[in-house]
């Protein structure tokens, strides 16, 4: 039978025969195409050879000739690779070793012996927000940068489809368009699923692992409850930086532990995309009162 290989491609990496071949199994009977590498050397040859092939990363923390460390950090000063995600796999790993791995770029970590639900969760939450990255880049590219002439201006949206065109548009007004179109985004899904649909973060993690994420966010957007729930955003453009001022309608969150990659998430199949905006997209990011309300800035020069 031929498989469908739409759901994108994933390279793993394993020194271990039996390692691959159950990734290699698990990954092609989802629908994804899977690459193997058996070493560090060999994967970087693959990647550097077909920078714009994959959408993730597998990748064995211990292996001979270049161990998962040294392929991590050759993925994150690649000019084409740097937001390419990195699943770490990992049979024992201190806090130490995890935060390593994050400080590094990590964006997700596998416990092995791990199973198919865990694994297929992790990726299918990596592999749909790169792919969703690549295509807001590259409209971005595509948009004419007339947002140069507006100082000031309010927006609101209801959506995530309206959020990600806010987010195209605004991103034109900055040199760094390409980087910020995933900040904004970023932001305004938070400001969405957790804030004005109250979607908590244990609550996301289930629907996740279900594959039932998209059907909870449009069964609430037509609960009378939320319908009129709105994000705002306030854009400043000042002589040196600019603002966005995001407010959602919901009861705020604690966002304290979200602006760095924490240990104790490393191995959830999301909770990234704050630290994601703060480390990628913005010199500053602000959260505010309880939680519904957040300034980012990016700096010019």
């Amino acid at each position: 039978m031929e498989v469908d290989y739409e759901k994108g491609t994933v390279l793993a990496v394993d020194d271990e025969t039996f390692n691959l071949e159950i990734l290699v199994e698990y990954l092609e009977e989802e629908g994804y195409g899977c690459i193997s590498a058996r070493d560090g050397a060999e994967a970087v040859a693959q990647l550097d050879k077909e920078p714009e092939r994959f959408d993730a990363v597998l990748l064995d923390r211990m292996m001979p000739k270049m161990d998962g460390m040294e392929v991590l950090t050759w993925i994150k000063n690649h000019a084409h690779l740097s937001t390419l995600p990195v699943i770490m796999q990992t049979a024992k790993a201190t806090k130490e070793d995890m935060l390593d791995g994050l400080r590094a770029g990590a964006s997700y970590y596998l416990c092995k012996p791990f199973d198919r639900e865990t694994l297929i969760a992790i990726v299918n939450t990596a592999v749909g927000d790169y792919q969703n990255y690549r295509t807001l880049q590259e409209q971005t590219m595509s948009t004419v940068r007339t947002l140069k002439l507006l100082k000031r201006g309010q927006f609101m949206f209801r959506t995530f489809e309206e959020g990600r065109n806010l987010a195209m548009l605004l991103a034109n007004a900055s040199s760094i368009g390409q980087r910020l179109v995933i900040g904004l985004s970023e932001l305004f899904v938070n400001a969405v699923e957790h804030g004005n649909l109250g979607i908590g973060y244990e609550e996301k993690s289930r629907l996740n692992t279900r594959g039932e994420w998209e059907a909870e966010i449009r069964n609430r957007q037509a609960m009378a409850e939320y319908e009129d729930r709105y994000v705002t955003v306030e854009y400043t453009s000042g002589e040196d930086e600019l603002s966005f001022l995001i407010r959602d309608q919901g009861n705020g969150f604690d966002w304290k532990g979200y602006l760095e990659i924490s240990p104790d998430r490393a191995f959830d199949n999301h909770g990234r995309g704050i630290a994601m905006a703060r480390s990628l997209s913005f010199d500053s990011l602000e959260y505010r009162g309880n939680g519904n309300e957040v300034l980012a800035v990016v700096r010019s020069g």
